[in-house]
């Protein structure tokens, strides 16, 4: 491996390297102004807005990032180089000037080895400061080059991996490893599980994925489009800009809260009836609660058709009402026929009686006609009688609202005692004013999917999948259609009450069984100081799953202190820390960040508290614990961590999240015995 060029030195490998960035700059500046240039007439008005919309999207993907230099990498094989940047950039005439990391002639860069050089002699990186060119690195792969010793993780690899993060996430192109490029390159037909371990880049490998597809299936996800799913806001804010840095603006990334936002949310549930509620159980109760409104006829109806009045006898209104409602669990075998759809088909098959017993006295009347039949008042009223029109929050109100109705529909489901946790106790005056929780929300919409089918996405990411309710879990599946699913988290992470021992139950859940778990166990970003402290944790947690590894050790990255009070020792802490670049995050128990705010304020260290409104992560920031998870900080202290642990009954769990959200150094700082087992490491 050759040594890392100096900028001060004259190096003509050097000079050529910043004479093509500077012409791959200027490539990419003309690229812009030729999108620009596209006129926006087309023959006619739709025409035109198209053609604005898709310049408008051209020049978005095009945008300039003075601190993202156009390419990161170089490949050489024996008779030709390409330049390996997060876009294609070419010349006038068409020629490469960059190629783009997903283009499959970019594989190698990832891929390639001394023991399998697939084709390559040399591959290069290079070091930026800001958008200049400062050094390179060489590794020589070919077998027929001079002999050169492995040396492992370069300095500009391992550089660019540990470099200071303030602000939001940045993607990882420059470094992807390749059990990494393995998984961003799946094709868009395989659905993956990525079992990762803290540290070992999930989050970013699912975004990239989510690139990746979107640059090799293009015009089959226009149609259909990708979604990313996220825990909470906080979370979105800290990844939002992965990947409009790598030219994908059109990606819908969303919480779940917000998937599912059905009804106002203004009311927390006691855990042990959100546990309720987000039982797979729920689903049967609310099919029952939606399809047990549909009532017998008891009359015959008159169908006005082309001037005139035919009767449908009650028999065969109750064989039709019948025959749709059965078809109200599968249409084809295949596709479910949702209650709105059944109400409309049931007013079709009324209007088709009439038309045949108009033929059947030698009329022929129209396709409108029967249409218009199919709107009748009459037929409507018979509908609305039989088949009434219902909206997910109403029904679902009465159902916490009237203890019979929620009896019939629980019957042999739920038991009363588990009936009485879900009912209000006080009916409320209307829906808008009812106490609604976050799991009423995901009822909702699994009351709102019953209703009408619900758009699907050509591919979803879901990340921290691992604290997904059975009912969240079908909330997704319903966006996920015919598409594809990456399903990104760590069962050691794993939170929530719903939290799963391996990934079987959330991949039926999610509605793709048969989902192969791909694991990362490499952590890139901890310390292997950080990690094997946390990973204590891992046999109470987590019995039997695999041990993250670091590929660094940083020496003095782990300090744990003992402390009789908390805030003198904080704000030294947190004032040294301060005093280097990079971002810090200070985590405790979500009910002490309030104070621990107050604390480095009254110390002369004004910080924020991190919510879930969506706000960019500070680069001091107080986190409360339950919003750590998915976040990495440069460093981070962690205060009291028996007290985050005491917190909730997955409280270790919780504990391991906190403990592997440093990237360069984690202080511990505890007023009380630590949790076992951690308690017995030594005093650093």
């Amino acid at each position: 491996m050759s040594p890392p060029a100096e900028p001060e030195t004259l190096d003509p490998v050097l000079t050529a390297e910043r004479a093509h960035l500077a012409r791959a700059a200027e490539c990419l500046t003309e690229m812009r102004a030729a999108a620009s240039a596209v006129v926006d007439a087309g023959v006619d008005a739709w025409a035109s807005e198209r053609l604005g919309a898709a310049r408008a999207e051209r020049l978005r993907a095009l945008a300039a990032d003075p601190g993202v230099p156009p390419f990161f990498g170089r490949t050489d094989d024996s008779c030709e180089t390409f330049h390996i940047g997060r876009r294609h950039v070419r010349d006038t005439a068409g020629n490469p000037v960059v190629i783009d990391w997903r283009a499959p002639m970019s594989r190698p860069f990832y891929q390639a080895s001394t023991a399998d050089p697939q084709g390559l002699t040399r591959r290069r990186r290079f070091g930026f400061s800001g958008g200049d060119l400062t050094g390179y690195e060489d590794e020589v792969l070919a077998e027929s080059s001079p002999a050169h010793p492995e040396e492992g993780t370069g300095r500009f690899l391992r550089a660019e991996i540990e470099r200071p993060r303030s602000g939001p996430m940045r993607d990882i192109v420059a470094t992807i490893q390749p059990e990494q490029d393995e998984i961003v390159r799946a094709p868009l037909a395989e659905s993956i599980c990525v079992q990762g371990a803290p540290g070992t880049g999930k989050t970013a490998v699912g975004l990239h994925r989510a690139a990746f597809l979107l640059y090799t299936y293009g015009s089959q996800l226009a149609r259909t489009g990708v979604l990313v799913v996220g825990p909470n806001r906080a979370f979105l804010r800290y990844i939002e800009q992965v990947l409009p840095t790598l030219g994908e603006v059109d990606v819908e990334q969303t919480t779940l809260a917000e998937l599912t936002a059905r009804v106002p949310v203004r009311a927390v549930d006691p855990p042990e009836v959100a546990v309720l509620k987000g039982d797979v159980r729920m689903a049967e109760v609310l099919r029952r609660a939606l399809w047990g409104e549909i009532a017998k006829p008891t009359d015959s109806v008159q169908v006005p058709l082309a001037g005139r009045r035919y009767r449908v006898p009650v028999e065969r209104l109750k064989r039709y009402v019948d025959d749709v409602r059965r078809r109200g669990r599968a249409e084809d075998d295949q596709q479910v026929l949702h209650y709105v759809a059944g109400r409309e088909r049931l007013a079709t098959r009324l209007a088709e009686d009439a038309r045949r017993q108009k033929e059947e006295g030698g009329g022929s009347p129209t396709d409108a006609e029967t249409r218009r039949a199919a709107r009748s008042a009459e037929v409507r009223d018979f509908c609305d009688a039989v088949w009434p029109v219902r909206d997910a929050a109403g029904l679902l109100c009465e159902l916490w609202s009237d203890p019979a109705r929620l009896a019939r529909a629980a019957r042999g489901v739920l038991d009363d005692d588990e009936q009485a946790l879900l009912r209000w106790p006080v009916p409320p005056r209307s829906v808008r004013t009812a106490p609604w929780t976050a799991a009423d929300a995901v009822l909702a919409d699994e009351l709102a999917g019953l209703l009408e089918r619900t758009s699907g996405y050509g591919h979803v990411v879901v990340d921290e999948a691992q604290d997904l309710s059975p009912m969240q879990c079908r909330a997704v599946a319903r966006r996920l259609a015919a598409g594809s699913l990456t399903v990104l988290g760590d069962l050691a992470q794993a939170t929530s009450p719903w939290s799963p021992s391996d990934w079987r139950d959330t991949l039926a859940g999610l509605g793709r069984p048969h989902t192969v778990v791909r694991p990362l166990t490499r952590g890139y970003r901890v310390p292997g100081e950080v990690l094997d402290f946390a990973n204590r944790l891992l046999p109470l947690i987590a019995p039997g799953l695999a041990a993250a590894t670091a590929v660094r050790a940083e020496p003095g990255s782990l300090s744990i202190r003992p402390v009789a009070a908390i805030a003198g020792p904080l704000v030294d802490v947190v004032g040294g820390l301060s005093a280097v670049p990079g971002s810090i995050g200070i985590v405790c128990a979500d009910d002490a960040a309030a104070d621990v705010a107050a604390v480095l304020s009254d110390g002369g260290l004004p910080t924020a508290v991190l919510t879930d409104d969506g706000d960019e992560v500070p680069r001091v920031a107080v986190v409360p614990a339950a919003l750590a998870k998915g976040l990495e900080f440069d460093a981070v202290v962690v205060v009291d961590p028996a007290a985050i642990a005491a917190a909730e009954p997955r409280g270790l769990h919780r504990l391991y999240v906190v403990l592997t959200r440093a990237v360069s150094t984690l202080v511990v700082l505890h007023r009380n015995d630590l949790p076992a087992p951690l308690g017995d490491h030594a005093t650093l």
